[in-house]
Order: structure tokens, then C-alpha cells, then sequence
């Protein structure tokens, strides 16, 4: 067996966990859909987490190409899954029985410890890059991490309402943009 086979088994464990956040919390807003007040930045996030985390499974794939791991190179792979990990688990709330959930509260109270760890995933990701291929992604890969790096750092920072409302669905028209142009193809 190859040494990536065998690594990507926890890859895919914590990649499959994160979807099953995602569609847990899905499933909480269908049982409680009476008691849930929505917020489409949540709405929009979850979905968007749900993109990320199969771009994710899918440009694993070229690690497969990768021979000689390391112990460090396996870790900044992991990390990176990690994150993304604990951004699907914060993004929805849980579902308390018989009481009201609401989601742009749940959104504002989560907003910074998510924002942090989209701004580390990004971070680890570039890193990733460089530890496992002695260089930097490509420009438009950079630029896009670039741009994102900037809009988790406005998202931490900025508590208002009217930010989050306009720049959540721009964010989700660019990773759509950014997965169709730069990750349409396997390999």
C-alpha cells in the first residue's frame, strides 16, 4: 500500500465528520423549522462549507502524487482538514428540544471563533503548499486565499449586520468562481 492511501483514511474520516455536521444541522432546522427564526448568512455559510469541504476532498487527490511524507508534511495536510473540521461544527447551532433557535444569533455569538479558524484554514492551506512543495500556490490560487484572508479578517472584526447580509453572498459567487476556474478537473 502506498503511503498516501494509507494517510488519507483519517483525511477522509474528518472530511466525511465535517459533512455530517453540516447535514446534521440541516436536519435540526427541519425538525425545528417552527421554532427557527432564519438568517440567510447561515444558510449561505453551510452551503458554502459544503463546497469547501468536497473541493477539499477533491484536490486531495493530487496528493496522491506525493511520495516521501513526512510526519510535518502529513500534520500541515491534517490541520488544514482540522479546520475545516471545527468551521462545519460552528456554523450551525444545535437544537435544544422545545426551544426557539435562532440563527442570526447563533451566527454573531460563533462569528469570531469562525472567522478565526477560516483565517488559519487559509493560512495552512498556503502553508500546506510550501511544506509540501517547497513553493507558493499559483497567483490566482494566492489571490483567491489573498481575498478570502481579507474578507475572514473583515469578518471577524465587524460585528454589523449589513456587512455580513451584502458580503456573505458575494463570498459564495467567488469560491463558486474560484472552484470552476481553477479545480473543474481532477488531476
Amino acid at each position: 500500500m502506498d503511503a498516501f492511501s494509507y494517510l488519507s483514511v483519517l483525511l477522509s474520516i474528518i472530511l466525511g465528520l465535517a459533512i455530517t455536521q453540516i447535514l446534521q444541522g440541516y436536519r435540526g432546522l427541519l425538525l425545528a423549522r417552527g421554532r427557527v427564526t432564519f438568517y440567510l448568512p447561515t444558510i449561505l455559510w453551510s452551503a458554502l462549507l459544503l463546497v469547501i469541504t468536497a473541493q477539499a476532498w477533491w484536490t486531495s487527490f493530487d496528493l496522491a502524487r506525493h511520495t516521501n511524507w513526512t510526519f510535518v508534511q502529513f500534520c500541515a495536510v491534517l490541520t488544514q482538514m482540522i479546520l475545516l473540521y471545527m468551521m462545519c461544527g460552528l456554523v450551525l447551532p444545535d437544537f435544544p428540544e422545545n426551544r426557539p433557535v435562532d440563527l442570526k444569533d447563533h451566527f454573531y455569538r460563533e462569528r469570531r471563533p469562525f472567522f478565526a479558524a477560516l483565517l488559519l484554514m487559509l493560512t495552512s492551506t498556503v502553508a500546506r503548499v510550501w511544506i509540501l512543495e517547497g513553493r507558493l500556490p499559483s497567483r490566482g490560487n494566492l489571490a483567491f486565499h489573498g481575498a478570502f484572508a481579507v474578507l475572514a479578517a473583515a469578518g471577524f472584526a465587524i460585528r454589523r449586520p449589513r456587512f455580513h447580509e451584502i458580503v456573505t453572498p458575494l463570498g459564495a459567487l467567488a469560491m463558486a468562481a474560484y472552484v470552476g476556474l481553477l479545480f473543474a478537473h481532477l488531476g
